[in-house]
């Protein structure tokens, strides 16, 4: 009987010692267990030791009484993979940002350039478009312009893609990422080849679908098209971006995906809670009749990304001759409440405008699509909950004042309301403000 004794004694110790940091007095909301009350939070070794109505020891201890603690946000749709962006991310109270749209290839090297650098957890997927980019030879940077943009691959073409694309997999990648708005010319047969890697390697895959809007082959047919893929082999599929692709047909792909999902696929969609979207203007979705597919928008729904002025057709055509980033203003407002209102959609961020002024959902469901949700869909039960064993990214905001600050005009412009940030136990935003020469971000591996 001495060893259990001894092994009690050891526990009874170590819960004795003091905390590395403890957050006190702070109104705590899990998403997973519905937890919603006042309590004390103590982070030991990077991870949630404790959540406790009693009083907790701290080497630092601060009391953030009024404030609400929850799980760091979780953003599957972080294209911006730069020190500069993470700091963005961190005052957006995002503990995990993932490139998961496009993907990245080679993967290794994009891990390697950011361990022990990075401020928040980074992550991403195996790129389908990256790769046919290498194997095409496109001159494009993070979308194709010309040689994937506007080719089909060929068949030793669409043999080496897929290799490369296996490649990232076994160098620990997320899962598999596939624009194929950017790749119009790959074949259906050639993206079914894709679904079957991600079936084979059981690894979701995330899908910028064929084609948006209205106008056939519109949002409708190539929400078909995945859905029948991931049906037919099995692949867990995550639509990305629901509203600039349904555009007004949203409701009706969520439609399909409820009714996918009720009959047994394992299908996933997001939105961002914006009423734009932005991509290249050099890229594919600008091919001739890209009005009609945007939902009916003109050349003065466009706005240049770097000055914020409105395109006219002579300023279209000379940018996108250059290429760079265009805003398109071509998601109604409802299309916005409505998917934000659908339980089963994550966002990245949404806490000012629809929750606390226009009540289009509840505090709790919100951070259920910003943290469980996105937690869930990547299968990492350490993350995306405030509860102990956890790891200790937590966002500490307050409901009152948070908003986002940035505008299509002015977008580098840091969130307000979001004291206190922590990636891994370590503060990265403190008393509302970057804390400068941490990196205490991991990259997630499958």
């Amino acid at each position: 009987m001495r060893l259990p004794v001894l092994l009690f004694a050891f526990a009874a110790s170590l819960a004795a010692q003091p905390y590395d940091f403890v957050l006190v007095n702070g109104r705590v909301m899990d998403p997973e267990t519905n937890l919603d009350a006042v309590r004390n939070v103590g982070i030991r070794g990077g991870k949630i030791a404790a959540v406790s109505s009693s009083a907790l020891e701290g080497r630092t201890v601060v009391d953030v009484k009024g404030l609400v603690v929850t799980a760091g946000f979780i953003d599957l749709h972080s294209h911006g993979q730069t020190p500069e962006n993470y700091g963005y991310k961190a005052r957006d109270g995002v503990t995990t940002a993932l490139e998961m749209e496009v993907g990245v290839n080679p993967v290794s090297a994009w891990y390697a350039a950011r361990e022990g650098k990075a401020r928040v957890n980074f992550g991403a997927t195996s790129g389908h478009i990256p790769a046919a980019m290498a194997v095409m030879h496109d001159s494009g940077q993070l979308l194709p312009r010309d040689a994937a943009a506007k080719g089909a691959p060929t068949a030793e073409e669409q043999k080496q893609i897929v290799e490369l694309v296996r490649q990232g997999l076994d160098e620990g990648a997320l899962g598999i990422g596939m624009g194929i708005a950017y790749l119009p010319k790959t074949s259906r047969e050639q993206i079914l080849e894709v679904f079957q890697l991600a079936a084979q390697r059981r690894v979701p895959i995330y899908v910028h679908m064929r084609a948006s809007g209205p106008i056939e082959p519109g949002a409708i047919d190539s929400l078909q098209e995945v859905l029948a893929d991931a049906a037919a082999t099995g692949a867990s599929l995550h639509v990305v971006h629901i509203t600039s692709t349904g555009i007004r047909q949203a409701p009706d792909c969520l439609r399909m995906i409820a009714g996918a999902r009720a009959r047994g696929l394992d299908v996933t969609t997001e939105a961002y809670p914006y009423t734009a979207g932005m991509t290249d203007i050099a890229s594919a979705i600008f091919d001739e009749g890209w009005q009609g597919r945007s939902g009916g928008i003109g050349y003065g729904d466009l706005q240049w990304a770097l000055t914020g002025e409105r395109l006219t057709a002579d300023t279209f055509a000379r940018y996108r001759k250059v290429g760079g980033m265009v805003i398109l203003h071509s998601i109604p407002e409802e299309m916005v409440r409505v998917a934000i209102a659908d339980p089963t959609v994550m966002i990245a961020r949404v806490l000012g405008r629809y929750v606390r002024e226009q009540h289009a959902l509840t505090l709790m469901d919100a951070l259920r699509k910003m943290s469980l949700l996105p937690a869930e869909r990547l299968g990492i039960q350490s993350k995306g909950r405030l509860e102990v064993g956890a790891d200790a990214d937590i966002t500490v905001f307050d409901p009152e004042r948070v908003v986002d600050r940035a505008t299509f005009e002015n977008p580098a412009q840091y969130s307000d309301g979001i004291p206190y940030v922590l990636v891994n136990g370590v503060v990265v935003v403190g008393d509302g403000k970057l804390v400068e020469g941490v990196a205490p971000g991991r990259g997630l591996r499958r």
